[in-house]
């Protein structure tokens, strides 16, 4: 059995696995790891195979990753991967993991929708996933008014000035992920969400999981010629300054959302207007300082939007299998009863007051 994982922004590991028994008692008979990694000193890979042989085969990428950092000891240096690295890379050779080439992708790039029809968008389409009726999607919004998005965790009181929202004109809504803020306007941000199986991420801790899941539109971004990085937890950003935001909620079902907004074109002096920490954050900086932090893409590109957009899907269709997709009857339906029972209410959007 054969399985692979590329270290986000590192190396390749591979695993070559054979098993002795079947079903629950089943246990590692042979490890073969290979790849593009460094390691020193190099007899060290006969070590790393033989403190996987014996494991049960149903042993979770923890308990792996402790076999193997127990084996190589302090002197051991994995260069471009790690012990956990290698046992993901076993648990995909056996089957409990996915990998991207595992899975063929839907791309959506649907209408501009209202704010509370996107936020049960994601939700429907995640859950699609993990009830297997949807198969991997990717899919890019389109904001159909302007729009603050504020984390599920998030104060109302404490994020908006409700003054400022009602100059600028501002529809509020929570979605179902953790992170903070984000101020949308129709036409100036560029918000993707990715609907994966959770085997994709599997033994990937959060933080681990965020730069994987990234991975894919930071190459996208250095095509189009911007010095791209992930930044831990969960910021792309340049040396001009931070790009994007992403937010991320695993559900019990067995799916994984993950959504980014980038920043094309904000305008900045409207934000502040709105969000009171975007001004906590830059009271000592001011509103010149808000254009570098919200760094469009536009300034740093010189493309429209839709070409910046079509660039992601073509660099996201070169890597893996794709195919056009749509949001079916169904979800939509499922979509407009989530508005109308949770992401449209008082008591939801006003979770934390």
């Amino acid at each position: 059995m054969h399985g692979e994982y590329k270290v986000p922004g590192g190396k390749l590991v591979v695993a070559d696995v054979d098993l002795d028994g079947e079903g629950d008692g089943a246990t590692l008979a042979s490890v073969a790891v290979s790849g593009d990694f460094f390691l020193e000193p190099d007899d060290a890979l006969d070590v790393i195979n033989a403190s996987l042989v014996g494991l049960p085969a149903s042993s979770s990428v923890a308990s792996m990753a402790a076999a193997v950092a127990g084996a190589v000891g302090d002197d051991v240096a994995m260069v471009g991967f790690s012990p956990e690295s290698v046992a993901i890379a076993v648990r995909r050779a056996l089957g409990h993991s996915s990998s991207w080439g595992d899975h063929t992708f839907e791309i959506i790039r649907g209408r501009a929708e209202e704010p509370f029809v996107q936020m049960a968008l994601d939700e429907v389409l995640a859950q699609s996933v993990g009830a297997g009726t949807r198969g991997p999607t990717l899919r890019f919004w389109e904001w159909e008014r302007t729009t603050v998005v504020i984390g599920s965790f998030q104060s109302m009181r404490n994020e908006i000035d409700p003054d400022g929202a009602q100059r600028q004109g501002v529809t509020i809504t929570r979605r179902v992920s953790g992170g903070g803020a984000m101020f949308i306007q129709p036409g100036n941000t560029i918000t993707y969400s990715l609907y994966v199986p959770a085997s994709l991420v599997d033994g990937l801790s959060f933080e681990q999981s965020y730069a994987f899941l990234d991975d894919w539109v930071l190459g996208a971004l250095r095509d189009l010629g911007i010095r791209a990085s992930y930044v831990p937890l969960n910021d792309i950003t340049s040396p001009d300054g931070k790009i994007a935001g992403a937010a991320q909620k695993r559900y019990a079902s067995g799916a994984v959302l993950h959504h980014v907004t980038m920043s094309y074109d904000i305008d900045a002096d409207a934000m502040l207007d709105v969000l009171r920490i975007g001004r906590e954050k830059l009271s000592d900086k001011g509103t010149r300082s808000a254009n570098k932090r919200v760094d469009p893409l536009r300034r740093q590109t010189g493309l429209p939007r839709e070409e910046i957009i079509d660039a992601f899907i073509a660099h996201f269709a070169s890597r893996y299998t794709t195919v056009p997709g749509e949001i079916t009857d169904a979800e939509r339906a499922e979509a407009e009863r989530l508005v109308r029972e949770k992401f449209a209410t008082p008591e939801w959007l006003n979770r934390v007051p």
